[in-house]
């Protein structure tokens, strides 16, 4: 069987892969992926075959895959988070094209959004848009476009890639975007290394989100204008009956 599975491998550790993902790479005789997600995952599947690439090499991973695949071998391509949340299974699957005989099988996983908001709390309990800041792939120009429109229509704002070392002060630009449209007291929160050593959080304002240092393991959430902390957590309420109950006790009303 020419096979491939493109599997989402969660926020890194591996009890916080799921099942499913964890028996399919058991299953594979080679994993494939960027350097950092197999570092991840060796010592769990010491048995395989491991080949990896750097960053900006990812059409040459999803053909060293396909090959390995093409020659018999059972393959996994490897993603932190999802698969299909800037991950490679939109590419595997255009370049499954040139190797028709190969079957491809995408296992979903457990995104940053997912795993980010848990450790926060729960911002994403409402509407809310994902975006990416690098303008590897992407023009800064739509970038700039959707920040503004999620920010316009009061979407919490999820962000992956907020910095880089050539890119210090794109979260600064998006915050300030934002601000069009919002208070500098929004709640907002950042979340570091999800599921990985080294974690940490940090709930704080949009002002005070404006300064922070960030790289490409942060994932950073910009609430919407009902977003509040309650307890230490970042919560953004979804306006059940309850709520409303316990926000006029507190409030006093």
């Amino acid at each position: 069987m020419n096979k491939i599975y493109v599997v989402g491998i969660g926020p890194g550790e591996y009890d916080q892969m799921t099942i499913r993902a964890a028996r399919v790479l058991e299953s594979c005789e080679v994993i494939v992926g960027y350097t950092v997600y197999v570092d991840l995952v060796k010592e769990h599947f010491a048995d395989k075959i491991f080949l990896s690439a750097p960053m900006t090499r990812e059409a040459e991973r999803c053909r060293m895959a396909f090959e390995q695949a093409a020659a018999g071998h059972v393959t996994a391509m490897i993603c932190s988070g999802d698969a299909g949340v800037y991950g490679m299974s939109g590419l595997m699957l255009q370049i499954r094209t040139e190797y028709p005989e190969v079957d491809v099988e995408i296992v979903p996983g457990v995104t940053a959004a997912v795993s980010g908001a848990a450790v926060l709390g729960a911002p994403l309990i409402h509407d809310f848009a994902v975006i990416s800041l690098s303008d590897l792939l992407t023009p800064w120009e739509d970038i700039e476009r959707r920040i503004l429109a999620a920010a316009e229509a009061d979407f919490v704002i999820c962000f992956y890639n907020p910095s880089s070392r050539k890119r210090r002060d794109y979260l600064r630009k998006a915050c300030d975007l934002i601000l069009r449209f919002r208070n500098e007291d929004t709640v907002c929160g950042i979340a570091s290394n999800i599921g990985r050593e080294g974690e940490t959080v940090k709930i704080c304002t949009l002002r005070e989100l404006r300064d922070l240092e960030t790289d490409m393991f942060t994932t950073v959430f910009a609430g919407n204008s009902r977003t509040r902390t309650v307890d230490g957590w970042m919560v953004t309420p979804r306006g059940y009956r309850t709520e409303q109950k316990c926000s006029k006790v507190r409030t006093g009303k």
